[in-house]
């Protein structure tokens, strides 16, 4: 007979090291990972090697005092890694510290203002995995956590709403229950949400949405509630970034409405428990002024203003940046794990063109060629080059219009070529998965774009019998 299986909820059992556990062997510029500070008494095995860079290894994380609470059920069949339940501790143990100083919220507003009065804020945890380190397991463990303790609303923001169905995958894997997840999509904007618990899943797009006198956000802090301690999953949490505006290539940009929306989410609720998640956080230091539960500026710290911390980092370059990486990680506020390339070997899949293929690719070269021959002439007719003078009389429209050929005629092209290569590709892909091995594809493209386009022009009846053409042909 098959065991029932068991509900109850465990500690997470751990020892914490007084000496830090040795450095990983290193291999250039990365170390195998070990947590420095944590022995687990049961975790799984990481599916893959991860390592994290040198100068991270060099740096021992705290020792916490925090101990989760997880399903026993992920504890008997060891579900979580090690490396992932490090997370659940850290980020429990910076969240049960708060900010230096008191604040109150300016509603037209990114900053808070230090008052005597003011409410005090909850320290942010940032986790910067690399991909199949699993950081959407992690976040779905650190929520898992906290609704066992009773808290049963939670707020999970990512990138589009496609994610949806990953979210509910990773917190189902742990023994949550799919309509725990419920998408913010389903109330209008002016309704107010009826859900009395469950995690809410929202799109960056749709947390910047308003209209007129309301807003996605007001909508949000309604459903959450002034005493809100639930987490706040910021997902993918770079799509926040440009909240500070600043530079950009065409000169002086604002914030980003995007960003905004996500600071003053962090701000009018200053008991929640915010998770950043980002492989990329950091490559822009401006990029990280989103991430306003982290102690990076303010009160108790060197830098006054948020302005005064990226202009002074910016100023140090990448080695300042790599610092303020080392600090956060030995304040127990940041990891950054990646899968390991050890053993990794690359081959190169050759395709020989068939004589077909050749005929048809010369065909199309050809083809270009009179386009691009009697593009000059089009010039001339709508006014853009003056054949007699031959002057340019629009050097912008001249350029836009070369440019645009150009970039439709790569485009046309790299569609031709992936094209050819597929009569080799596929029996290559069928072999690998008889010998049991996993295929990884990536798609530089998916005429998305291109898609919506031709969705828009089309009547509710030409919806109905679909007979779009989005190949190569559509560039010419």
């Amino acid at each position: 007979m098959r065991a029932p299986q068991r509900n109850e909820v465990a500690d997470i059992g751990y020892t914490v090291l007084d000496e830090p556990a040795p450095v990983g062997e290193q291999q250039g510029v990365y170390s195998s990972y070990r947590p420095s500070r944590l022995m687990f008494t049961d975790a799984g095995e990481h599916p893959t090697m991860l390592v994290e860079s040198a100068a991270m290894a060099s740096i021992n994380a705290p020792k916490p005092a925090y101990v989760p609470r997880l399903p026993e059920q992920i504890v008997a069949r060891k579900l979580l890694s090690a490396a992932q339940l490090e997370t659940v501790v850290y980020a429990g143990d910076a969240w049960s510290r708060e900010l230096a100083g008191r604040f109150v919220v300016d509603p037209k507003s990114v900053q808070l203002t230090e008052t005597a009065d003011g409410d005090s804020y909850r320290y942010g945890f940032f986790l910067g995995d690399g991909t199949g380190a699993g950081k959407g397991r992690q976040a779905a463990a650190c929520i898992m956590d906290q609704w066992l303790r009773g808290k049963r609303r939670h707020i999970w923001i990512s990138k589009n709403a496609p994610l949806l169905e990953d979210a509910r995958r990773d917190w189902t894997a742990l023994g949550g229950l799919s309509v725990d997840v419920i998408e913010l999509a389903a109330w209008k904007i002016n309704q107010p949400i009826s859900a009395p618990e469950g995690i809410l899943f929202v799109p960056y797009g749709t947390l910047r949405s308003a209209r007129v006198d309301e807003t996605r956000l007001d909508q949000i802090i309604a459903w959450a509630g002034a005493d809100f301690e639930g987490v706040i999953v910021l997902d993918e949490a770079h799509e926040l970034g440009g909240v500070a505006g600043g530079e950009g290539t065409m000169g002086k940009k604002d914030g980003s409405l995007q960003g905004i929306a996500g600071v003053m989410l962090q701000n009018r609720l200053p008991k929640a428990r915010v998770l950043y998640a980002s492989a990329t956080g950091a490559s822009d230091i401006n990029n990280l002024a989103y991430a306003v539960r982290l102690g990076l500026w303010g009160p108790g710290t060197a830098f006054a203003t948020r302005e005064k911390f990226i202009t002074e980092i910016r100023e140090g370059g990448i080695a300042a940046m790599e610092l303020v990486a080392r600090d956060l990680k030995a304040s127990g506020l940041y990891l950054s794990r990646a899968l390991s390339f050890s053993g990794v070997e690359y081959d190169i899949l050759q395709h020989d063109l068939t004589p077909d293929q050749i005929q048809v690719y010369d065909q199309y070269a050809e083809a270009w060629s009179i386009i691009h021959r009697n593009m000059e002439e089009a010039l001339e007719i709508t006014g853009i080059v003056d054949a007699l003078e031959n002057a340019t009389l629009n050097s912008q429209a001249k350029a836009a219009a070369r440019s645009r050929f150009e970039s439709a005629k790569q485009r046309f092209f790299g569609q031709i070529l992936l094209s050819m290569k597929l009569p080799s590709l596929f029996p290559a892909i069928d072999q690998h998965l008889n010998d049991n091995d996993s295929v990884v594809i990536q798609l530089v493209s998916t005429a998305e774009a291109i898609l919506d386009r031709r969705l828009a022009d089309l009547d509710p009846q030409e919806r109905e019998e679909l007979d779009l053409d989005l190949s190569p042909r559509e560039l010419v």
